[in-house]
């Protein structure tokens, strides 16, 4: 897996997770639309950490920096 998410992607992804944690487990998020959200929480942590995202493999965007090739 060739990483294809930049560091600003990123951190916004934590970000995202961390707001929609904090809703969910202070109750202002339940019910299944907290559930959903949780997961793609948890979905945004983990491409966050790998730096790869399958649906942005398959929608063929890349937000990382481009290395030159030597």
């Amino acid at each position: 897996m060739k990483k294809n998410m930049g560091i600003a992607d990123r951190v916004l992804r934590i970000i995202i997770a961390i707001v929609i944690g904090a809703l969910f487990f202070t109750g202002y998020l339940y019910d299944w639309w907290g559930i959903v959200l949780l997961v793609l929480a948890i979905i945004f942590v983990i491409t966050s950490f790998v730096g790869f995202c399958p649906a942005y493999r398959i929608l063929g965007i890349k937000t990382c920096a481009r290395n030159p090739e030597k």
